[in-house]
């Protein structure tokens, strides 16, 4: 989830894919075949699927995540030197600074001698005092290639370590994707949820998010009727989130599942409309890339028995 569950990420224009269906089908709310005609599509894939791999390859990448360390309550240590209680590779200052963990207050304090040059604290100069833990917009220390955020999760804080000179990042060599097929675009019949619902969500570490799931997305992939069950990552976001497993993941897609991001319904979330799945636009989660990511997993009812050629691949290093 933009751990970037990103940032997450790019999403289905779904301005753009309205102008499919007729005033009559909407009105109708059945969903229609959706058909792509217009080569623009495979345009706007193709600028995607681009853009998708400049993201993940970027200096503050999914590819450049070396470290993901939990907080002790006290002073926890950061540098090269071998007795800190986190440990950085070269070239990193043997002291870069100390985190102090005390009930839910986190602050960066300077170590013996001071912060070292060129470190940063929200683009500015490093300065003690209390950092900000917030899942979207947390208080980020920069010292030259490395980035360093401070995340809540579960009952802990973690601390997540980027190093853009990293061999995962400098050995990317592209994704692998399927081809392009406009049969995996398709159109799904918004029923939404009458009520507020909040699905628990499971993560890797064994951590259980609590995100509102305003609906279901109900549409016919190969000749069988299907539901998936998005969340909201930001409830003031403009977007859905999916996290869903098929029969690929079994063999050419990442065991854990896959992502896909999308626009909202034609007519809102509160109300029964159309939403639009380019299935083409499966992503692979952040822990296909790297062991320190805090990934979802596709709750229960998102985990389909039929096969999904479409999106990316499992990833090959």
């Amino acid at each position: 989830m933009k751990e970037q569950y990103s940032g997450l990420l790019a999403c289905v224009l779904f301005a753009a894919s309205s102008s499919l269906f007729s005033a009559a089908q909407e009105q109708a709310l059945a969903p229609p075949t959706a058909s792509v005609s217009d080569p623009a599509w495979l345009q706007h894939l193709s600028a995607w699927r681009a853009q998708r791999e400049r993201e993940l390859s970027a200096p503050d990448g999914w590819l450049t995540l070396v470290g993901l360390e939990w907080l002790q309550p006290g002073l926890n240590s950061i540098g090269a030197a071998p007795d800190n209680k986190i440990h950085l590779g070269d070239p990193a200052p043997d002291r870069l600074g100390l985190l102090s963990l005390s009930g839910q207050t986190i602050q960066l304090l300077a170590p013996a001698g001071g912060f070292p040059s060129e470190l940063k604290l929200d683009g500015q100069p490093a300065r003690e005092g209390t950092l900000v833990v917030d899942n979207l917009k947390p208080s980020t220390i920069v010292w030259r290639g490395f980035t360093l955020i401070v995340l809540r999760r579960g009952e802990g804080y973690v601390l997540r370590i980027k190093d853009a000179e990293s061999s995962t990042r400098s050995g990317f060599h592209g994704l692998n994707w399927y081809e392009p097929n406009p049969d995996d675009f398709v159109a799904a019949r918004w029923i939404p949820f009458t009520s507020p619902h909040i699905e628990k969500i499971s993560t890797v570490l064994g951590t259980t998010l609590e995100l509102p799931a305003p609906g279901i997305a109900e549409f016919t992939l190969d000749g069988k009727t299907l539901r998936l069950e998005p969340v909201l990552e930001d409830p003031s976001g403009k977007t859905l989130f999916f996290m869903l497993r098929d029969e690929t993941s079994k063999t050419t897609t990442y065991g854990g599942g896959r992502f896909l991001h999308t626009g909202l319904p034609s007519h809102g979330l509160a109300q029964p409309g159309l939403l639009m799945l380019d299935f083409n636009r499966l992503e692979n989660p952040p822990c296909a890339y790297t062991p320190y990511a805090t990934c979802p997993l596709p709750p229960d009812q998102n985990r389909l028995p039929v096969v999904i050629e479409a999106g990316e691949k499992r990833y090959a290093p």
